[in-house]
């Protein structure tokens, strides 16, 4: 279970301000597969910063009683003066994993080649990308957070991610953001609006994405 309990998110800059949630509010049960949608700038990737623990409320409380991935396709979880090699060596020894084992895991799946042993920094971002989501289905989670990642790289390697966000999803929770209905129903349950910093949960992904759709429509 993940909870969220009159969570607020507000960034502070010189002369600026921006208030992304206010009293934010919400349940995700062990097993549920949630996809949200929302408009760019909505606060999504802040709200799986959230949930996965990589920020802080600015006020209110998030209670994770599951393991929880980083947000898949968000590439600041690594090093980038390491190789990806080194990167995936650290999050073994973090989570006591088998190194090697690890290692072969991520290489096979992310298909880097040899820039699986060149700095991060010299990637592009679908590489980060896919380094990211091979390290994330290495270590088993009780929650997976996804964020756009099935759009990383070419056609062979989307088709092994798909399969694998199913067969994670099988067995426990998943949290997925995309911009494209037909992904969230490929594999969500249930989906929820993120809109004026407010998330509303729908009990079907196309109710949801109407609603988005719609909110899109009046805002333009």
């Amino acid at each position: 279970m993940i909870r969220f309990d009159n969570v607020s998110k507000t960034y502070h800059g010189r002369k600026f301000e921006k208030r992304v949630f206010s009293g934010l509010s919400f349940t995700v049960n062990r097993g549920e597969a949630i996809g949200i949608c929302g408009a760019n700038g909505a606060g999504k990737s802040t709200l799986m910063r959230l949930i996965s623990g990589v920020e802080q409320p600015t006020t209110g409380i998030v209670t994770r009683k599951m393991t929880t991935s980083w947000p898949i396709g968000y590439a600041n979880c690594f090093q980038t003066s390491l190789t990806g090699a080194d990167n995936a060596r650290f999050i073994a020894r973090v989570y006591n994993r088998p190194e090697q084992e690890l290692l072969d895991y991520v290489e096979d799946f992310a298909q880097l080649g040899p820039y699986f042993r060149q700095p991060v920094k010299t990637y592009s971002a679908g590489m980060a990308a896919r380094l990211a989501f091979g390290v994330s289905l290495a270590i088993e989670f009780d929650c997976y957070l996804v964020d756009e990642i099935t759009a990383a790289g070419d056609e062979r390697f989307r088709a092994r991610s798909e399969a694998a966000l199913v067969a994670r999803r099988e067995k426990g929770t998943l949290i997925m953001i995309s911009h494209d209905p037909h992904t969230l129903n490929a594999y969500c349950t249930r989906g929820a609006v993120l809109y004026g910093g407010s998330l509303i949960h729908f009990d079907d992904v196309n109710e949801a994405w109407g609603v988005h759709s719609r909110l899109q429509g009046r805002s333009v």
